[in-house]
Protein backbone atom coordinates (compact mmCIF):
# COMPACT_ATOMS: atom_id res chain seq x y z
CA UNK A 1 0.00 0.00 0.00
CA UNK A 2 1.40 3.64 -1.02
CA UNK A 3 2.05 6.01 1.34
CA UNK A 4 -1.23 8.08 -0.75
CA UNK A 5 -3.49 5.65 -0.28
CA UNK A 6 -2.66 5.11 3.79
CA UNK A 7 -3.18 8.43 4.43
CA UNK A 8 -6.76 8.65 2.39
CA UNK A 9 -7.79 5.61 5.02
CA UNK A 10 -6.79 7.42 7.97
CA UNK A 11 -8.41 10.48 6.87
CA UNK A 12 -11.69 8.36 6.28
CA UNK A 13 -11.29 6.61 9.43
CA UNK A 14 -10.70 10.03 11.55
CA UNK A 15 -13.66 11.24 9.50
CA UNK A 16 -16.30 8.59 10.56
CA UNK A 17 -14.72 8.38 13.98
CA UNK A 18 -15.24 12.49 14.26
CA UNK A 19 -19.12 11.96 13.10
CA UNK A 20 -19.45 9.18 15.75
CA UNK A 21 -18.32 11.54 18.37
CA UNK A 22 -20.82 13.83 16.92
CA UNK A 23 -23.69 11.94 16.87
CA UNK A 24 -22.87 10.20 19.74
CA UNK A 25 -22.82 13.05 21.87
CA UNK A 26 -25.38 15.39 20.39
CA UNK A 27 -28.88 16.40 21.54
CA UNK A 28 -30.46 16.72 18.13
CA UNK A 29 -31.11 12.40 18.65
CA UNK A 30 -31.04 12.07 22.58
CA UNK A 31 -34.36 11.12 23.69
CA UNK A 32 -36.31 14.14 25.22
CA UNK A 33 -36.15 15.39 28.56
CA UNK A 34 -39.36 16.75 30.26
CA UNK A 35 -40.02 18.34 33.64
CA UNK A 36 -38.30 20.86 35.30
CA UNK A 37 -34.91 21.50 36.72
CA UNK A 38 -34.30 19.94 40.32
CA UNK A 39 -34.02 22.61 42.89
CA UNK A 40 -31.81 22.81 45.67
CA UNK A 41 -31.63 25.50 48.02
CA UNK A 42 -28.29 26.23 49.78
CA UNK A 43 -29.00 26.60 53.49
CA UNK A 44 -32.52 26.65 52.75
CA UNK A 45 -34.18 30.38 52.63
CA UNK A 46 -31.20 32.17 53.69
CA UNK A 47 -29.46 36.39 53.94
CA UNK A 48 -27.63 36.76 51.01
CA UNK A 49 -24.84 38.35 50.66
CA UNK A 50 -22.07 39.43 47.72
CA UNK A 51 -18.96 37.47 46.99
CA UNK A 52 -16.90 39.76 45.27
CA UNK A 53 -13.58 40.42 47.40
CA UNK A 54 -14.85 36.95 49.28
CA UNK A 55 -12.19 35.41 50.88
CA UNK A 56 -12.72 32.39 53.65
CA UNK A 57 -12.51 34.86 56.71
CA UNK A 58 -14.84 37.12 55.53
CA UNK A 59 -17.80 37.30 58.20
CA UNK A 60 -20.69 37.45 55.36
CA UNK A 61 -23.27 38.20 58.38
CA UNK A 62 -21.41 41.52 58.17
CA UNK A 63 -22.41 41.90 54.73
CA UNK A 64 -25.76 40.90 53.94
CA UNK A 65 -27.81 42.64 51.67
CA UNK A 66 -30.68 44.85 53.20
CA UNK A 67 -33.13 41.95 54.31
CA UNK A 68 -36.25 41.08 51.87
CA UNK A 69 -37.42 38.14 54.44
CA UNK A 70 -37.15 37.16 58.15
CA UNK A 71 -35.39 33.62 57.87
CA UNK A 72 -31.93 32.82 59.15
CA UNK A 73 -29.50 29.70 57.06
CA UNK A 74 -29.87 26.34 58.11
CA UNK A 75 -32.93 26.46 60.28
CA UNK A 76 -35.87 24.88 60.63
CA UNK A 77 -38.15 27.56 59.54
CA UNK A 78 -35.69 28.33 56.64
CA UNK A 79 -35.80 24.87 55.62
CA UNK A 80 -39.55 24.80 55.99
CA UNK A 81 -39.87 28.00 53.91
CA UNK A 82 -37.32 26.38 51.03
CA UNK A 83 -39.79 23.34 50.64
CA UNK A 84 -42.35 25.40 50.43
CA UNK A 85 -41.40 27.52 47.96
CA UNK A 86 -40.77 24.58 45.35
CA UNK A 87 -37.14 23.23 46.46
CA UNK A 88 -36.81 19.35 45.63
CA UNK A 89 -33.74 19.36 48.10
CA UNK A 90 -32.54 21.43 51.34
CA UNK A 91 -28.61 21.89 51.79
CA UNK A 92 -27.13 21.95 55.09
CA UNK A 93 -24.17 22.61 56.98
CA UNK A 94 -22.95 20.37 60.05
CA UNK A 95 -20.59 20.64 62.94
CA UNK A 96 -19.63 18.21 65.67
CA UNK A 97 -20.82 19.38 69.17
CA UNK A 98 -18.94 18.50 72.24
CA UNK A 99 -21.52 16.24 73.44
CA UNK A 100 -20.84 14.70 70.04
CA UNK A 101 -24.10 15.24 67.68
CA UNK A 102 -24.17 17.52 64.92
CA UNK A 103 -25.19 20.75 64.96
CA UNK A 104 -26.90 22.85 62.06
CA UNK A 105 -24.23 25.33 61.70
CA UNK A 106 -22.31 26.57 58.86
CA UNK A 107 -19.24 28.76 59.85
CA UNK A 108 -16.13 27.30 61.51
CA UNK A 109 -16.55 29.17 64.57
CA UNK A 110 -18.96 30.89 66.41
CA UNK A 111 -17.74 34.69 66.43
CA UNK A 112 -19.30 36.13 63.27
CA UNK A 113 -23.58 35.16 63.48
CA UNK A 114 -23.25 34.42 67.54
CA UNK A 115 -22.66 36.27 70.88
CA UNK A 116 -20.25 33.88 71.82
CA UNK A 117 -17.32 33.04 70.77
CA UNK A 118 -15.03 29.48 70.10
CA UNK A 119 -16.20 26.55 67.65
CA UNK A 120 -19.52 24.70 68.30
CA UNK A 121 -17.30 21.29 69.58
CA UNK A 122 -16.66 23.29 72.56
CA UNK A 123 -20.50 23.06 73.63
CA UNK A 124 -22.84 21.17 74.00
CA UNK A 125 -25.95 20.95 71.87
CA UNK A 126 -27.76 22.25 74.81
CA UNK A 127 -25.53 25.06 75.52
CA UNK A 128 -25.89 25.60 71.51
CA UNK A 129 -29.89 26.55 72.11
CA UNK A 130 -29.19 29.09 74.44
CA UNK A 131 -27.15 31.24 72.24
CA UNK A 132 -28.47 34.26 69.40
CA UNK A 133 -27.47 32.64 66.35
CA UNK A 134 -29.03 35.85 64.55
CA UNK A 135 -26.94 38.19 66.87
CA UNK A 136 -23.83 39.16 64.00
CA UNK A 137 -25.89 39.93 60.72
CA UNK A 138 -25.57 43.60 59.42
CA UNK A 139 -26.05 45.35 56.27
CA UNK A 140 -25.04 48.92 56.82
CA UNK A 141 -21.91 48.72 58.46
CA UNK A 142 -23.17 47.84 62.37
CA UNK A 143 -25.88 50.24 62.40
CA UNK A 144 -28.55 48.01 62.99
CA UNK A 145 -28.89 44.42 63.79
CA UNK A 146 -32.06 43.31 62.25
CA UNK A 147 -31.78 39.83 64.01
CA UNK A 148 -30.09 40.85 67.08
CA UNK A 149 -32.42 38.77 70.11
CA UNK A 150 -34.17 36.53 67.42
CA UNK A 151 -32.19 33.63 66.82
CA UNK A 152 -32.19 32.49 70.64
CA UNK A 153 -33.07 28.77 70.17
CA UNK A 154 -33.00 28.35 66.62
CA UNK A 155 -29.67 26.36 65.92
CA UNK A 156 -30.88 23.07 65.17
CA UNK A 157 -29.20 19.60 66.09
CA UNK A 158 -29.08 16.99 62.84
CA UNK A 159 -31.49 14.91 64.43
CA UNK A 160 -33.84 17.82 64.93
CA UNK A 161 -33.88 18.19 61.39
CA UNK A 162 -34.49 14.60 60.15
CA UNK A 163 -37.37 14.03 63.20
CA UNK A 164 -39.08 17.78 61.77
CA UNK A 165 -38.71 16.28 57.73
CA UNK A 166 -39.02 12.75 57.55
CA UNK A 167 -40.28 12.95 54.10
CA UNK A 168 -38.09 15.03 52.29
CA UNK A 169 -34.84 14.98 50.33
CA UNK A 170 -31.23 16.74 52.01
CA UNK A 171 -27.95 17.50 50.95
CA UNK A 172 -25.92 16.93 54.47
CA UNK A 173 -22.18 19.27 54.53
CA UNK A 174 -19.75 17.78 56.72
CA UNK A 175 -17.16 20.95 56.61
CA UNK A 176 -13.86 19.64 58.23
CA UNK A 177 -12.11 17.07 56.78
CA UNK A 178 -11.45 14.89 59.73
CA UNK A 179 -12.72 11.26 58.81
CA UNK A 180 -14.10 10.77 62.44
CA UNK A 181 -16.40 13.06 61.67
CA UNK A 182 -17.07 10.55 58.13
CA UNK A 183 -17.42 7.89 61.09
CA UNK A 184 -19.53 10.06 63.48
CA UNK A 185 -21.81 10.75 60.13
CA UNK A 186 -22.08 6.90 59.39
CA UNK A 187 -23.33 6.05 63.53
CA UNK A 188 -26.11 8.63 63.03
CA UNK A 189 -27.24 7.53 60.08
CA UNK A 190 -27.25 3.81 60.80
CA UNK A 191 -29.79 4.80 63.39
CA UNK A 192 -32.57 5.81 61.34
CA UNK A 193 -34.50 4.10 58.47
CA UNK A 194 -33.13 3.15 55.50
CA UNK A 195 -35.98 4.70 53.79
CA UNK A 196 -35.16 7.80 55.11
CA UNK A 197 -31.43 7.55 54.38
CA UNK A 198 -31.90 7.04 50.89
CA UNK A 199 -33.18 10.37 50.81
CA UNK A 200 -30.16 11.75 51.91
CA UNK A 201 -26.76 12.78 50.25
CA UNK A 202 -23.42 13.80 51.93
CA UNK A 203 -20.74 15.61 50.94
CA UNK A 204 -17.66 17.12 52.24
CA UNK A 205 -14.12 16.89 52.64
CA UNK A 206 -12.43 13.87 51.17
CA UNK A 207 -11.17 12.22 54.20
CA UNK A 208 -14.72 12.19 56.06
CA UNK A 209 -16.24 11.10 52.82
CA UNK A 210 -14.39 8.12 52.47
CA UNK A 211 -14.80 6.56 56.39
CA UNK A 212 -18.51 6.98 55.87
CA UNK A 213 -18.28 5.65 52.11
CA UNK A 214 -16.32 2.48 53.72
CA UNK A 215 -18.52 2.28 56.92
CA UNK A 216 -22.00 2.94 54.34
CA UNK A 217 -20.97 1.85 50.99
CA UNK A 218 -24.63 1.99 49.57
CA UNK A 219 -24.98 5.50 50.97
CA UNK A 220 -24.74 8.45 48.22
CA UNK A 221 -22.22 10.47 49.01
CA UNK A 222 -19.84 13.13 47.15
CA UNK A 223 -16.63 15.26 47.54
CA UNK A 224 -13.53 16.23 45.24
CA UNK A 225 -12.14 13.14 45.29
CA UNK A 226 -15.55 11.30 44.25
CA UNK A 227 -16.20 13.96 41.75
CA UNK A 228 -12.63 13.47 40.02
CA UNK A 229 -12.90 9.79 40.41
CA UNK A 230 -16.30 10.22 37.73
CA UNK A 231 -15.37 13.10 35.84
CA UNK A 232 -11.92 12.04 34.77
CA UNK A 233 -12.74 8.45 33.18
CA UNK A 234 -15.90 9.94 31.93
CA UNK A 235 -13.55 12.79 29.77
CA UNK A 236 -11.69 9.88 28.40
CA UNK A 237 -14.21 7.65 27.69
CA UNK A 238 -17.70 9.66 27.68
CA UNK A 239 -17.98 9.74 24.13
CA UNK A 240 -18.42 6.24 23.89
CA UNK A 241 -21.45 6.30 25.60
CA UNK A 242 -19.30 4.26 28.30
CA UNK A 243 -19.93 5.53 31.86
CA UNK A 244 -17.37 4.42 34.59
CA UNK A 245 -18.73 2.57 37.35
CA UNK A 246 -17.04 5.80 39.48
CA UNK A 247 -20.09 7.69 38.06
CA UNK A 248 -22.60 5.52 39.58
CA UNK A 249 -25.16 6.03 42.27
CA UNK A 250 -23.75 9.55 43.32
CA UNK A 251 -23.90 13.23 43.06
CA UNK A 252 -22.31 15.31 40.72
CA UNK A 253 -21.80 19.29 41.31
CA UNK A 254 -20.48 20.57 38.02
CA UNK A 255 -19.56 24.62 37.40
CA UNK A 256 -21.22 25.85 34.90
CA UNK A 257 -18.22 26.90 33.34
CA UNK A 258 -17.01 23.78 33.00
CA UNK A 259 -19.98 21.58 32.21
CA UNK A 260 -19.54 21.90 28.26
CA UNK A 261 -16.93 20.67 28.40
CA UNK A 262 -18.81 16.96 29.44
CA UNK A 263 -19.49 14.77 26.63
CA UNK A 264 -23.07 14.67 25.72
CA UNK A 265 -23.71 18.20 27.56
CA UNK A 266 -26.73 18.99 28.62
CA UNK A 267 -29.18 16.19 27.42
CA UNK A 268 -27.38 13.54 26.66
CA UNK A 269 -25.06 13.84 29.61
CA UNK A 270 -28.21 14.09 31.75
CA UNK A 271 -30.24 11.13 30.44
CA UNK A 272 -26.63 8.69 30.59
CA UNK A 273 -26.29 10.12 34.25
CA UNK A 274 -30.37 9.52 34.85
CA UNK A 275 -29.38 5.91 33.91
CA UNK A 276 -26.96 5.15 36.90
CA UNK A 277 -28.75 6.86 39.61
CA UNK A 278 -26.56 9.49 39.82
CA UNK A 279 -27.80 13.48 40.44
CA UNK A 280 -26.30 16.47 38.23
CA UNK A 281 -26.43 19.40 39.80
CA UNK A 282 -25.02 22.88 38.38
CA UNK A 283 -23.34 25.63 40.17
CA UNK A 284 -22.90 29.12 38.68
CA UNK A 285 -19.87 29.99 37.75
CA UNK A 286 -16.51 28.35 38.55
CA UNK A 287 -17.62 26.83 41.74
CA UNK A 288 -15.63 28.34 44.42
CA UNK A 289 -17.59 30.19 46.37
CA UNK A 290 -21.19 28.43 46.11
CA UNK A 291 -22.59 30.64 43.37
CA UNK A 292 -26.36 29.89 42.55
CA UNK A 293 -28.70 30.95 39.93
CA UNK A 294 -30.40 33.30 41.55
CA UNK A 295 -31.50 35.39 39.26
CA UNK A 296 -33.12 35.54 35.27
CA UNK A 297 -29.72 36.34 34.28
CA UNK A 298 -28.60 33.75 35.86
CA UNK A 299 -30.90 31.49 34.38
CA UNK A 300 -30.69 33.01 31.02
CA UNK A 301 -27.37 31.49 30.78
CA UNK A 302 -28.14 27.83 30.70
CA UNK A 303 -29.14 25.82 27.89
CA UNK A 304 -32.53 26.35 26.23
CA UNK A 305 -34.99 23.97 28.38
CA UNK A 306 -32.37 22.90 30.59
CA UNK A 307 -34.03 20.20 32.93
CA UNK A 308 -30.85 19.41 35.57
CA UNK A 309 -30.27 20.11 38.71
CA UNK A 310 -29.80 23.57 40.09
CA UNK A 311 -28.12 24.97 42.68
CA UNK A 312 -29.62 28.28 44.09
CA UNK A 313 -29.20 30.91 46.99
CA UNK A 314 -32.88 31.93 46.40
CA UNK A 315 -35.24 29.71 46.46
CA UNK A 316 -37.51 32.08 46.82
CA UNK A 317 -37.18 33.96 44.09
CA UNK A 318 -35.71 31.12 41.55
CA UNK A 319 -38.26 28.85 42.09
CA UNK A 320 -41.11 31.63 40.06
CA UNK A 321 -39.59 32.20 37.66
CA UNK A 322 -38.51 28.72 36.94
CA UNK A 323 -41.96 28.13 36.41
Amino acid sequence: MNTYKLVKIIGMVLVLLAVFMFLNNSSFFTKARTGQSFLLAHRGVAQTFSIEDLTGQTCTAEQIYPPEHAFLENTIPSMKAAFEYGADMVEFDVRPTKDERFAVFHDWTLDCRTNVDGEPSEYTMEELKKIDIGYGYTSDNGESYPFRGKGIGMMPSMTEVLTTFPEQLFLIHIKSDDPAEGEQMADLLKSIGDNQRKRLTVYGGNAPIAKLKELLPDQRVMSKATLKKCLIPYLSVGWTGMIPDSCKHTQLHIPEKYAKWLWGWPDKFLNRMDSVGTRVIVVAGNGKWSEGFDSKADLNRLPENYSGGLWTNRIDKISELMK
